[in-house]
């Protein structure tokens, strides 16, 4: 992985050593780290670190060498080093180190490094995400197994990356030999500078012969990450800052990168300009174009970034001026690394990150562009696009469902490798809770209904109300718990609690509401004013159960109010067990329920009762007819009929 294209952190700090040779040896070392050599500083590093000396800031910078270029196996072993010699390190180092133990497997440990982060930096988002969802690792597995992958079958043991659709053709980066004399190798990697080349597109994303894209575009210095517009007469692309001879400098005498555009005239690319809120001061790089190609993405460490690198955008103007760029924001942006956008024709914004919780290295995320140019949920894309290593530069056609994206993983043929790749199932990125409001009896829909959405600890989240039809819904997390609340007047207030699982997109709540005033005459069953189907008793016992004594009590407070009122208690069972038998136990159960009614206050001579069986069922299941258990309970059922008011 070529950090300069990713962005880089600089931790600048001294040694202090025993020792004039040593201090020689780790000063030259820091004199190449600090310039972002560190390949080279790796190799002082170790050597002195072999002679068994150790020191909190040699392996602080040993770990950084390697994590800074994405060996993430090797960076975990020196900051295992680290922590084992002093665990009192500053929050980043935690961080850090999480994200090398996921890349080496062990998740484990990792989860417990961050849960210190959290402690060390509780303000920090990526912190907060962790402590948000803890059981991220289920989100991932549940997103995951939704492509088929293989090599793209470009690929050479230099590195590959970041590819662009251009007229039929895949255009992308790579650190070839190209077998030009003056071809430049870079300190920090030990790889060539990479050139853009290109190849046809064929059917299934399979590619054909590579060429160098364009002599007028590829430099000595690197060039990568292009995007065109559709119709293939405009590009833009990072490269170093290097424009007609001239090499831009920082403050640091550091050459950044920066996104230059090119139009294509005369049958080749040429007008090429850096973009003008590029600096020299800092990196703007991985251009991506919105699907009305009036507003580009790109990645940049400019003043103000949230973390190492932010994700931006700028509005092109009809004229092809640029607008000032505006940061993405904290629901994509953290503190960590967020690079390589790419915008889907269906306004999905992929990307790579570090700060937001996956795998291990560099992770795709997306999310969904809303059209006030907020955005939903980041959801990670799942294991089998993304690995325990970096992998970044996603790109995918909506129609084919067919793309590529780059990964370090172990098995490629290089330092970075293309794969292509089919999405077999797309991702769910709004789960909906939704349902209709309905009277308790009537079952005749309740618009205007206005319904409350809780979280668990009863915060307010949402409110809507029941359309025409009845419905609502709102868009929830998964593995969440939620409280609604139904409110309308005339009915009583109702509140359900409800869990979101991964599974399914949609989950469906249905709210039954009871009128406050429930009018009944003589004849009407009592016990439907209150959803009473069912006086429950224990297997084959007639004795009134806690449960069974909450809705006798509705009942009770009824027959109170209105002293002249008398109830026929009738008591019915299914058809299972002998005619007999369910005619003595429907018999016990209406005398149980008349006696606790006596028991609580009501005269004797305003209840009758009598239990019915199996003689009045209500559906086919008689004996020998097979039916649900849902069926079977449709009979088993509780009757408080109005005599006289």
């Amino acid at each position: 992985m070529k950090n300069y294209l990713l962005f880089y952190i600089t931790i600048l700090s001294v040694f202090s050593f025993n020792g004039y040779s040593q201090k020689s040896q780790v000063a030259s070392a820091d004199i190449k780290y600090d310039n972002y050599a560190y390949i080279d500083a790796i190799k002082t590093y170790e050597r002195v670190a072999a002679k068994g000396y150790k020191s909190i800031d040699l392996f602080q910078k040993l770990g950084n060498s390697y994590y800074f270029n994405s060996d993430l196996d090797k960076a975990a072993k020196w900051y295992g080093e680290l922590f084992s010699m002093s665990s009192d390190q500053q929050p980043e180092y935690f961080f850090r180190y999480s994200q090398c133990l996921k890349s080496v497997g062990e998740t484990d440990k990792a989860n417990m490094i961050l849960e210190q982060f959290y402690q060390k930096a509780d303000d920090d988002s990526r912190a907060k995400l962790f402590e948000k969802n803890k059981n991220y690792l289920e989100d991932i597995k549940a997103n995951s197994g939704r492509y088929i992958i293989e090599d793209a079958g470009v690929n050479s043991k230099y590195s590959d990356y970041g590819s662009s659709y251009y007229n039929n053709k895949l255009v992308f980066a790579s650190a070839r030999d190209n077998g030009s004399i003056g071809q430049k190798k870079h300190k920090w990697t030990n790889q060539y500078f990479t050139n853009l080349f290109v190849a046809d597109l064929g059917e299934e994303s399979t590619l054909g012969e590579i060429n160098e894209f364009s002599n007028t575009i590829n430099t000595k210095f690197n060039e990568s990450t292009p995007v065109f517009t559709k119709d293939g007469k405009t590009m833009y692309f990072t490269r170093n800052n290097y424009l007609d001879g001239k090499k831009g400098k920082d403050g640091n005498d550091i050459t950044l990168i920066k996104i230059y555009r090119a139009t294509f005239e005369n049958d080749k690319w040429a007008n090429i300009i850096e973009l003008p809120f590029t600096s020299d001061q800092y990196s703007t790089a991985h251009p991506a174009l919105s699907p009305d190609e009036k507003t580009l993405y790109f990645a940049s460490d400019l003043p103000g970034t949230i973390g190492q690198s932010d994700l931006f955008k700028v509005r092109i103007n009809d004229d092809g001026s640029f607008e000032t760029p505006e940061n993405l924001g904290k629901k994509i942006n953290t503190e960590g690394k967020e690079t390589f956008p790419f915008v889907t024709a269906e306004n999905e914004l992929y990307f790579a990150s570090n700060g937001h919780l996956g795998l291990g290295g560099l992770d795709i995320f997306v999310s969904k562009i809303n059209p006030d140019g907020t955005f939903d949920e980041v959801q990670n894309v799942g294991d089998g696009i993304n690995s325990n290593n970096d992998d970044f530069a996603f790109l995918i056609d909506t129609k084919s469902r067919r793309g590529f994206f780059t990964s370090n993983r172990e098995g490629g043929l290089g330092y970075d490798d293309i794969y292509k790749f089919i999405e077999t199932r797309k991702l769910i990125y709004k789960k909906e809770l939704f349902g209709n409001v309905t009277d308790l009896i009537s079952a005749q829909i309740l618009p205007g209904t206005t319904i409350t959405l809780f979280d668990n600890q009863f915060k307010l989240v949402s409110t809507t109300n029941s359309d025409q039809n009845g419905n609502y819904s709102f868009n929830v997390d998964s593995e969440k718990t939620y409280n609604i609340r139904a409110v309308k007047q005339e009915y009583t207030t109702k509140e359900q609690k409800i869990r979101i699982t991964r599974e399914n997109g949609r989950t469906e709540l249905p709210i039954t509401l009871e009128k406050i005033r429930c009018k009944v005459t003589v004849g009407n069953d009592l016990g439907v004013c209150f959803g009473i189907k069912m006086i429950y008793f224990d297997l084959d016992k007639s004795n009134i159960r806690q449960e069974a004594a909450y809705d006798l009590e509705k009942i009770l407070d009824v027959l109170i109010q209105n002293p002249t009122m008398k109830l026929d208690i009738r008591s019915h069972t299914d058809s299972r067990q002998t005619f007999k038998y369910n005619e003595d136990l429907s018999n016990r159960r209406a005398k149980s329920t008349i006696a606790w009614l006596v028991k609580n206050g009501i005269n004797q001579n305003r209840l009758i009762g009598k239990g019915y069986g199996e003689t009045q069922l209500v559906n086919k299941c008689l004996d020998g007819v097979e039916c649900t258990e849902e069926e079977h309970q449709q009979n088993r059922r509780s009757e408080f009929i109005i005599n006289s008011l």
